[in-house]
């Protein structure tokens, strides 16, 4: 694969408004209730193609993060949907609270992961993941313990990111599952660079999409994903307390059987929203992160071109302006922001 040098896309830091995209539609469900109840709500419509044994893909995040996921909704999740269900997660490529398994499992307590089991798929090892279709990668390396599930819930803090533009569920999977040493790396790094961040922009959205295509393959048809956009920092969770504090509003919970029609329609949210989007656009932009949606549409991952399924009034069919029309432009902290970083509230 390395001989043929293959070219990075581009047009990476360009939007692409509905009206210009072509193709199928898939269905993606909307609601704006940020609760137990909501997720709940939403998992219900997409649920229902998991089997077996089921993993759940989740960012778990560094030592007191205060934006992750509110640990009361997943633990409701699993008590009433996914009594058997099993959280997956890789250890960290840099040197933090999760980077060893030790310290990882700490930091997983530290954090209230603590209602079910929780997998560190590298822990014992990698495996190999073909990448059909890649001009990257023939072949991804993932966490070994992730072959052992038969269905894999995509569940998504959907947030900015400081090298991907923005991180969904394609974010989730493309880097949450790589193992922490290999398949990190080669997303990441040019080989023999003493830069460990040496590869950005599009080629980095191209490799993160190569790795996430590997698993959603290895796993389809019993895969779903649901993308949270509560708590939406800049900044992804591996940033912890340090995570830029919080300006873009909250807006709802999104779900489908389609990743790139679910990660779309969020980047279509925080494009449509009225007057408060503009960090999280500029950190998409900046960093080319519109290139995880073409090349996932390149590579046949899903539509760029959905319904948006309106949960809270009779399943209407709606747009993202009309979903996002009422957000209150600024920012307010709930009751789970329970962490001492820079956006607990006071």
């Amino acid at each position: 694969m390395e001989n043929k040098k293959p070219i990075p896309g581009s047009d990476g830091n360009r939007y692409v408004p509905m009206d210009e995209r072509t193709g199928e539609r898939s269905v993606v469900y909307f609601t704006r209730d940020l609760s137990e109840a909501g997720l709940k709500k939403i998992y219900d419509k997409v649920g229902g193609v998991l089997r077996g044994r089921i993993a759940v893909k989740l960012h778990t995040g560094e030592a007191e993060g205060p934006n992750i996921l509110p640990r009361p909704w997943v633990k409701e999740l699993f008590a009433s949907r996914l009594p058997e269900a099993t959280i997956i997660e890789t250890n960290t490529y840099y040197e933090g609270s999760r980077y060893t398994t030790e310290a990882h499992r700490k930091t997983l307590e530290i954090n209230g992961w603590t209602f079910c089991p929780v997998d560190i798929t590298d822990e014992h090892g990698v495996a190999a993941l073909a990448v059909k279709g890649g001009k990257w990668f023939e072949e991804m390396h993932v966490g070994k313990g992730m072959l052992d599930y038969d269905s894999l819930l995509v569940l998504t803090h959907f947030k900015g990111h400081v090298m991907g533009g923005f991180g969904g569920s394609n974010k989730n999977i493309g880097i949450g599952c790589a193992d922490g040493r290999i398949g990190k790396k080669e997303i990441h790094t040019v080989e023999g660079s003493g830069n460990m961040w040496s590869i950005a922009e599009e080629e980095l959205m191209e490799r993160m999409t190569e790795s996430t295509k590997a698993t959603i393959d290895h796993f389809a048809p019993h895969i779903c994903y649901i993308n949270t956009m509560r708590n939406m920092s800049v900044d992804c969770d591996c940033a912890g307390p340090e995570a830029t504090p919080v300006v873009t509003p909250d807006i709802g919970i999104v779900a489908s059987l389609d990743i790139l029609a679910a990660d779309n329609a969020c980047v279509d949210l925080i494009y449509a929203l009225p007057g408060g989007g503009k960090a999280l656009v500029e950190r998409v932009e900046s960093r080319h992160g519109l290139r995880q949606l073409s090349y996932m549409k390149e590579l046949g991952m899903g539509n760029d071109r959905y319904a948006l399924i309106d949960l809270d009034h009779d399943e209407q069919e709606i747009s993202p302006a009309e979903a996002v029309k009422d957000v209150d432009p600024v920012w307010k902290p709930d009751r789970y922001n329970v962490f001492w970083g820079r956006n607990k509230r006071k």
